[in-house]
């Protein structure tokens, strides 16, 4: 292959403008997902990749992602993730932050905020994307859990 073989020119890089994202994905009430790459757009085999905006002072309905796992990004805002059988487990995440959400874990992505509207950016290890929503009772009181990094413990 030399430099004038135009075979990268279209199955190379791809960029994705902010104003290009795709809205026609599988939502869930309270948020609006936008997909960005996926296989249908960027030809990604492994992965999916978008954006999620939830409004001041709402919150999602739960759902899980099936055999994906997904990781959240927050960008601005405060976000509040409840997980579990009956959401009965809770914990906040602001600008900078990552949330990893494994397989099958039914969750609820809440706005903390009652006047800014929660971004982040989100990656799912499958071109396609998956939501189920479920229909879950929530417990009143969640649990705070604070995560402990197995390797940095000190």
């Amino acid at each position: 292959m030399t430099n004038s073989d135009p075979k990268w020119k279209h199955d190379g890089i791809r960029v994705i403008r902010a104003d290009q994202l795709d809205t026609n994905t599988p939502q869930t009430p309270g948020m609006n997902r936008a997909a960005a790459i996926d296989f249908a757009r960027a030809g990604a085999q492994k992965l999916w990749a978008g954006t999620v905006h939830i409004h001041a002072n709402a919150k999602t309905g739960a759902h899980h992602h099936g055999a994906l796992e997904s990781v959240i990004y927050v960008v601005k805002g405060k976000a509040r993730m409840r997980w579990g059988e009956a959401l009965e487990f809770t914990a906040e995440a602001g600008p900078g932050d990552f949330i990893f959400v494994p397989p099958y874990v039914p969750h609820q992505e809440i706005n903390a905020s009652p006047d800014e509207t929660l971004e982040c950016v989100l990656v799912r290890s499958d071109g396609q994307a998956t939501a189920v929503n479920l229909d879950i009772e929530p417990v009143e009181k969640p649990e705070t859990v604070l995560w402990l990094d197995p390797v940095h413990r000190g």
